[in-house]
């Protein structure tokens, strides 16, 4: 039997549900840094500070239901990729924690100049968990129904 996902609605995990917001929103930030670069109008600085704002929202909210499913289903613990995956995870959370922090204090446009470096790593971390994630769907099956 497959490694069941512990949160689930009508039989289907709610992880993967979650996880496009958190996509969207951090690579969101990124390209807007990266127009912002390009054309110096500030509202691709507003939407990067905003995006990473509504990516740390949706990160706790998958991360609170990715967390549940690790601790309850001792299969997914058994698996390497999960612990891979959770402590990407656990360090896009932080390094976008602190990306928004600092651009708080700045302001949002010379957080966009200063601080898309974190942005990057941030889209990097997606790119290492994603295809870890990735890894405990296709490879290990886990949340799938056979």
């Amino acid at each position: 039997m497959n490694p069941r996902s512990t949160v689930r609605i009508a039989g289907h995990p709610v992880h993967p549900m979650i996880v496009p917001f958190v996509i969207a929103s951090y690579m969101g930030a990124f390209l807007a840094d990266l127009i912002y670069k390009g054309t110096y109008d500030p509202f691709w600085a507003n939407a990067a500070f905003w995006l990473i704002a509504g990516g740390i929202i949706a990160s706790a909210v998958a991360a609170t239901i990715g967390l549940i499913d690790f601790l309850f289903e001792p299969a997914i613990r058994d698996i390497s990729a999960a612990w891979w995956h959770l402590g990407g995870n656990i360090v896009m959370s932080l390094v976008s924690v602190l990306d928004w922090v600092l651009r708080y204090e700045v302001g949002p446009e010379a957080g966009s100049r200063a601080y898309v470096w974190l942005s990057l790593a941030v889209a990097l971390l997606l790119v290492f968990n994603g295809w870890q994630g990735g890894q405990l769907v296709y490879k290990y099956r886990v949340g799938v129904q056979d």
